[in-house]
């Protein structure tokens, strides 16, 4: 094998050296300073992109406070608000409740008016029926006819009786 004799071997290795030192001299000239500009370049990117990011990021957590704060205000606003309106239905309850009672006293005094009425006008009927009646029977016992003013004298001695025979009974029952 030629390439392993010591002669053949020395040269060998000279010339692979001046054409690795050649190599090596085009690519320092003309490949490692496109591909060094390249790499500052990309390393110029990254460091612009991390501080934008850091901004980004400080602008974020500026911004989320911003909205805490905000959100809190609207939170305590809300509830303000709330208060408000259970204040004011209450209130509104109140007085709804005030009006349905002066309502129900009014209709109760209505009632109660309606009622007197009512029973004054069935005693004035009873008075009429119990004069008529008594007339009757008393013309009947008689035997004949009254003249106006013994009818007016009977109905007045009856309407006494029952009055009295009412206010008996009635102070009898409260009493």
């Amino acid at each position: 094998m030629p390439q392993f004799d010591t002669h053949f071997f020395s040269s060998l290795i000279f010339w692979e050296i001046v054409s690795f030192g050649i190599l090596l001299w085009v690519l320092w000239k003309f490949a490692f300073p496109p591909i060094l500009a390249t790499l500052e370049t990309r390393e110029r990117k990254i460091k612009e992109s991390l501080e934008q990011a850091e901004r980004h990021r400080a602008d974020a957590e500026r911004k989320l406070q911003e909205y805490e704060a905000k959100l809190s205000g609207v939170s305590r606003e809300a509830e303000a608000m709330m208060v408000q309106a259970k204040d004011r239905a209450q209130r509104l309850l109140e007085e709804n409740e005030q009006r349905l009672l002066a309502e129900a006293e009014r209709i109760k005094g209505d009632a109660t008016r309606e009622i007197e009425h009512e029973r004054r006008k069935a005693i004035q009927e009873i008075r009429t029926q119990t004069t008529e009646l008594a007339l009757l029977v008393a013309e009947k016992v008689v035997g004949r006819s009254l003249n106006d003013e013994d009818h007016r004298r009977l109905a007045d001695e009856a309407l006494e009786a029952v009055a009295e025979q009412h206010d008996e009974r009635g102070s009898g029952v409260t009493g």
